[in-house]
């Protein structure tokens, strides 16, 4: 029976979430490293060596399945999951690690001089402003879960 990312959640409990549980070979290393950045992009949550989540909708499927193509083609093995964390407070620390995961790589742009000292500012502060405070961060992340299993085209970052 496939089951669709639309079906409502039980109760107030945890939402769906896509894993990718994969292994590349080491070498040539860069397919793995194309693979590491493209999952980086994505904004995974790291469950452990070789396994990463996200919150499901269909959008996330997609693009995770595409990154399991890739490890396919790198000669590696992946698989893609639908789970629910047990409680929701395994769910929000998995939100609560994502966002902080995606505030310190936004944090760690603006101590490269990617920017000349004219806009150096102007560019920290807009950093700031998209890192913000992680309980934001966190809660977008779940309301974005919470839209998408709703029925609504709830995107998250």
């Amino acid at each position: 029976m496939e089951h669709r990312l639309d079906q409502e959640r039980p109760g107030d409990g945890p939402g769906l979430w896509m894993l990718l549980c994969y292994r590349v070979p080491r070498e040539p290393s860069a397919p793995r490293i194309a693979i590491w950045r493209k999952l980086k992009r994505l904004g995974v949550a790291q469950l452990g060596d070789g396994l990463v989540a996200l919150p499901a909708d269909a959008r996330t499927r997609e693009q995770l399945e595409w990154v399991a193509e890739d490890v396919t083609e790198a000669g590696g093995s992946a698989g893609a999951w639908l789970a629910r964390p047990a409680t929701l407070a395994q769910e929000r620390e998995l939100a609560t690690a994502m966002a902080a995961a995606r505030a310190a790589e936004l944090r760690r742009i603006t101590r490269r001089d990617y920017f000349p000292p004219a806009a150096r500012e102007q560019a920290h502060a807009a950093v700031e402003a998209l890192a913000g405070p992680h309980d934001g961060r966190k809660d977008a992340v779940l309301a974005g879960r919470d839209a998408a299993a709703a029925g609504g085209a709830g995107e998250h970052t």
